[in-house]
């Protein structure tokens, strides 16, 4: 499979000498994986909707063959991402959660997966209620030490699952310190970083030493709330195969139009990102000192406890937070309903600003006694902030606020 990718490669590249190292960010966003069209010079990749490719003879291709085994679409948007995360390879897939279940399907029943204890409600979920009936047993613990890990890791500890920062409630954690500890204990356990939150912009979690970097495209990657899709990139030759080999015999993969949707996105991420940070940073500021507001969970003030491990292991802060409101879930209600900028809705990362609420929303199928021990209660709210104009949105969020606070007073 890896010739056979390659082989593409070199057949859609109209300057094989041009090497991607050369080149920064935003113009590998653009141009890799986006090369004219060697036939009809397109500047922009056609949608490759064909499900099958000829062959000039029997078990002979041009690198594809069948649309579900490999793609021009996908493969354009697989290499991209590869190459902003700092990996060799990418693997596409139907959403975030079926990248996640592929994963989980390296390994086998009788295996034992450490994840961090506040993940991805969907996450959760998949190795609570489906990944336990095949025989997978996983510990969710709190990483921010990465030493529990001599203690925690098992003789059949096969995976390390790690979201840096977490959902929802915004820990950071020394990703790199976490692998070294790892690698010492057993060099075969495969590390896992879920980098939704932060996007390849902000953190490449490769190069701190993941076997494994999975995005949700449908957030940042994409950006424009239009596509379900996931993606995992690695170095290992021997990963990618497996789990092309999983993208391959499952079938969970992405349409072509959605491989071409979030390439389309892609290429300005960077830009994106920038306005999403410098929203989100003073939107954090103004809420950490308003009166209605108990605490703000975001790593780029100075107040987050992992504020200076942020500054390590990142190149910026993005633009995810959660915040605790006085009050009670009535008053998270209100305050919810009262928005008029960011919408009430599940997901993130799009450019336009979204809210919810974890413990009804995202985080309702992580048990109630899990919830209440990370702290994701009634009144802890998910902000997700776009790229609307900075003074908008804090404007938006003083006047729901006030609202809100017209319950608490009435009670």
């Amino acid at each position: 499979m890896i010739s056979t990718v390659n082989q593409a490669n070199e057949l859609n590249s109209t300057n094989p000498t041009l090497s991607e190292e050369d080149f920064g960010f935003s113009t590998r966003a653009v141009h890799v994986g986006q090369e004219p069209d060697p036939v009809t010079g397109a500047v922009i990749p056609s949608i490759s909707l064909s499900t099958t490719f000829k062959q000039s003879a029997a078990g002979v291709n041009t690198g594809y063959e069948y649309s579900r085994t490999n793609n021009p679409s996908r493969n354009s948007f697989e290499r991209a991402v590869a190459s902003l995360e700092g990996a060799k390879y990418g693997c596409a897939f139907a959403s975030g959660s079926a990248t996640t279940a592929a994963i989980i399907n390296l390994i086998k029943a009788g295996d034992h997966v450490i994840s961090i204890d506040d993940v991805y409600g969907g996450t959760n979920r998949f190795l609570r209620r489906v990944a336990s009936t095949q025989g997978i047993e996983s510990s969710f613990i709190d990483l921010s030490d990465p030493n529990i890990l001599k203690t925690e890791i098992k003789e059949n500890t096969k995976l390390i699952w790690i979201e840096s920062p977490t959902n929802p409630t915004m820990k950071i954690v020394d990703i790199k310190a976490l692998i070294k500890v790892t690698k010492e204990i057993n060099k075969d356990i495969i590390v896992v970083v879920d980098n939704t939150f932060m996007s390849p912009y902000f953190q490449t979690p490769i190069a701190l030493g993941a076997d494994i970097c999975v995005n949700s495209v449908s957030k940042y990657i994409n950006g424009h709330s239009d596509v379900i899709m996931g993606i995992a990139v690695t170095n290992s030759e021997e990963l990618i195969e497996r789990l092309r080999f999983i993208q391959n015999a499952v079938g969970a993969i992405p349409s072509p139009f959605d491989s071409w949707l979030a390439n389309r996105g892609l290429k300005t991420l960077a830009i994106r990102m920038r306005q999403h940070e410098k929203n989100a940073l003073a939107v954090a500021k103004f809420l950490e000192a308003h009166p209605l507001v108990e605490a703000v969970y975001y790593p780029g003030l100075e107040s987050h406890k992992q504020h200076e491990l942020a500054k390590k292991q990142m190149k910026g802060f993005g633009a995810m937070m959660s915040i605790r409101i006085k009050g009670n879930l009535d008053t998270s209600n209100k305050f919810l309903s009262s928005l008029k900028i960011f919408t009430l809705a599940e997901s993130l990362g799009g450019v336009e600003s979204l809210c919810e609420i974890p413990c009804i929303m995202t985080h309702a199928a992580v048990p109630p006694e899990e919830r209440a021990k990370l702290g994701i209660t009634d009144t802890l709210i998910r902000l997700s902030v776009g790229i609307e104009e900075t003074e908008d949105i804090i404007r938006d969020l003083d006047q729901a606020l006030k609202l809100a606070n017209e319950v608490v007073v009435k009670h």
